[in-house]
């Protein structure tokens, strides 16, 4: 009997269930099982989607999905949300570029005034300011200026100034005394450049043209209103002057400013935005306006022309009245008796230009007594002259 070891044959890679062993390819089998899952379920899929069932409910569906998806809303939406991230990503840089092209807008216009002048950069500035030529610059225009106006009216600002001022200069002062007792050197005068800034006079020369190009603008603008160069702004600025004449009664400056600014920025906006309808009317109450004064011009000629006519008959006949009265005057003045009397009644001439000559008769007599005392008449005192008692006596 042998002592030798049993020995083990091989094991069989898969039995004969085809049950994998310990000693078969696990993962190999696995990854097979799994693919031939896949395969069997997108083969079932197919075979549901292409059957007759399916057909139907999935071309209503697509149908219904292309309808939403081309309806002018979807792509309304589509449209705000891809452009409206666009320009957030890009608002920084269109805005700063808007305020360049503002700023490089001021330049010497090509037109002059009435007089030949040449206007002022500030004309095309406000121009393209009010204009809206770049929204979001003009936008931000009016928002400070209505900011700025609030400020005014709500918030200290002088008073903060000098609090800020007194602060400032009080924690300077301090910090440099406290240098100099505690460290013997002053802390703020370390600081201290070796050269003060100073404006340069390029820089000073520029800033006094430019303040002199923005005073000529009101001072131009001013005397074009004032001499009717463009009579609708004449027209515009009375009423404006008139309507703000009243509202001061009852507004403070603060809230009139507000009402000035909101009119300067928003009235150019709305005539843009509606300007086909706004000239239209215009153009209708321009002609309106013109049929009206046509009318009136026509029926105050027509009545200029009758009162002319009234007055040249009125004038005619009493000329003829007159030519009549004045000959008969002169046939009564011709007549023997008048110039009789007249020759008798004139006094006598020596000549031509010499004085008329008069005799003692033609004078009262002068009174040669005293007046009789008692007498309280003119005519008691006649009568006790000596010329009351002659009239007597020749009587």
């Amino acid at each position: 009997m042998s002592e030798a070891p049993p020995q083990l044959g091989d094991i069989a890679h898969q039995s004969e269930m085809k049950i994998p062993t310990l000693d078969s390819n696990g993962p190999t089998s696995a990854s097979n099982s799994s693919a031939n899952f896949n395969g069997s379920v997108q083969n079932t899929k197919e075979t549901v989607s292409n059957s007759e069932v399916c057909k139907v409910p999935s071309r209503y569906a697509q149908a219904a999905y292309n309808a939403v998806q081309d309806h002018p809303t979807t792509q309304s939406l589509k449209d705000t949300v891809s452009k409206g991230q666009l320009r957030s990503k890009h608002f920084p840089h269109r805005t700063t570029s808007e305020f360049q092209n503002l700023a490089d807008s001021r330049s010497t216009p090509t037109t002059s005034t009435a007089t030949g002048q040449n206007l002022t950069h500030y004309h095309s500035f406000f121009y393209s300011l009010l204009s809206w030529e770049n929204p979001r610059a003009t936008a931000l225009a009016f928002l400070a200026n209505v900011l700025f106006i609030f400020a005014a009216r709500y918030l200290p600002a002088l008073r903060w100034s000098f609090k800020i001022l007194y602060m400032a200069l009080g924690v300077t002062a301090a910090t440099e005394v406290a240098g100099k007792l505690v460290l013997s050197q002053g802390l703020v005068s370390s600081f201290r450049p070796k050269k003060y800034y100073t404006i340069p006079r390029e820089s000073l020369e520029a800033s006094l043209e430019d303040v002199e190009q923005f005073i000529n603008f009101f001072v131009i603008e001013f005397q074009r209103v004032i001499f009717a160069e463009n009579v609708i702004h004449t027209v515009a600025a009375f009423m404006s002057a008139l309507i703000s004449y009243w509202l001061i009664k009852f507004l403070p400056l603060w809230g009139l400013s507000l009402i000035a600014v909101s009119v300067m920025y928003l009235a150019p906006l709305i005539y843009i935005t509606n300007k086909e309808l706004i000239d239209h009317h215009l153009a209708n109450a321009s002609q309106v306006v013109n049929n009206q004064a046509s009318q009136v011009k026509d029926l105050a000629g027509h009545h200029t022309s009758r009162a002319t006519e009234t007055v040249k008959a009125y004038a005619g006949d009493y000329t003829t009245k007159a030519q009549e009265y004045i000959g008969t005057a002169r046939g009564r003045s011709s007549s023997p008796e008048t110039s009789s009397k007249s020759a008798t009644s004139a006094p006598s001439k020596s000549g031509p230009g010499a004085p008329p000559s008069y005799s003692s008769s033609d004078f009262p007599h002068a009174p040669k007594q005293e007046p009789t005392p008692g007498a309280t008449s003119h005519a008691e005192q006649y009568e006790n002259s000596q010329f009351g008692g002659q009239a007597q006596t020749a009587a």
